[in-house]
């Protein structure tokens, strides 16, 4: 293993921050609690420091990079065990269900890089199929507006779309001082199960998530105004239906809301009274 001193330094372009906190890295895979008969992917594995636990315990880990500089350094680590595959490769674009298999399903554990950490997160709960769970480390802010309630400020288009799939969970703070370089904010630990069976059944999902992202296009607006100036096939389906008043009474919903204030439940409503 190579030491500190030689290994690549953290890109700034890349929001790369290396977790290096020891105790922290096995908080987190205390966390995970991989097994034996199960496939892992990590994705943005770094130098390796969440992966050489990983190797030792999960049955299968699949490490997902973007830094081609860091490939060399991961294969020359951990090339040799069986249970290590390496995938270069942009998470945003990687098809994880391809990437594992003859597994049909897989965990996810994450350090991701604070400047398309929600990206990331949408793009995980896209291929949901073959994922059960994930335990990710977000800059702490984004963990609060993951986690806001309907009726808190923090409240916006990622927290109703992980409260349609998902379990949610705050599990631990991390400090500045658990990476090289220290970032500038706190993480935090996260776990996110997927549900069974979504709540977003029996809703036409595409048009949902377009009237949840029309709804917070400018959040000091009501649900109303933004509705108004929805675009494209929202646009179409708004004034197929008498136009967003008409819709928004349909579905029981008070025109003077704000769309920090609804629910899941009440977003399937404004969606389902297009239908």
């Amino acid at each position: 293993m190579k030491d500190e001193g030689s290994e690549p330094y953290p890109s700034k372009r890349l929001g790369q921050h290396f977790l290096r906190d020891q105790r922290t890295i096995h908080r987190i895979i205390d966390a995970l609690a991989p097994k034996r008969d199960e496939t892992i992917i990590e994705i943005g594995p770094g130098t390796g420091a969440l992966t050489s636990v990983l190797i030792e315990r999960a049955g299968h880990v699949v490490a997902v990079e973007f830094d081609n500089k860091l490939g060399p350094l991961l294969q020359e680590r951990f090339a040799s065990f069986e249970n290590f595959k390496l995938v270069m490769g942009d998470a945003l674009t990687v098809d994880f269900c391809a990437q594992i298999l003859p597994a049909r399903s897989a965990r996810i554990v994450a350090n991701l890089p604070y400047n398309i950490s929600t990206a990331i997160l949408q793009r995980l709960i896209a291929q949901r199929a073959c994922l059960d769970d994930m335990v990710l480390m977000l800059q702490r802010e984004v963990v609060e507006r993951v986690l806001a309630l309907p009726g808190t400020t923090d409240r916006g288009f990622i927290s109703v779309l992980v409260e349609a799939y998902c379990e949610a969970e705050k599990l631990f703070d991390v400090a500045p001082g658990a990476f090289r370089p220290p970032p500038k904010v706190w993480s935090s630990v996260m776990r996110l199960r997927f549900r069974p069976r979504i709540d977003t059944e029996n809703t036409d999902e595409t048009l949902l998530w377009q009237v949840v992202s029309a709804g917070f296009a400018q959040k000091r607006k009501t649900i109303l105004n933004n509705l108004r100036h929805a675009s494209g096939r929202l646009q179409e389906s708004l004034k197929l239906n008498g136009g967003a008043s008409i819709v928004l009474c349909k579905a029981g919903i008070d025109l003077k809301r704000r769309a920090e204030t609804l629910t899941v439940e009440e977003w399937q409503r404004i969606t389902q009274a297009q239908l």
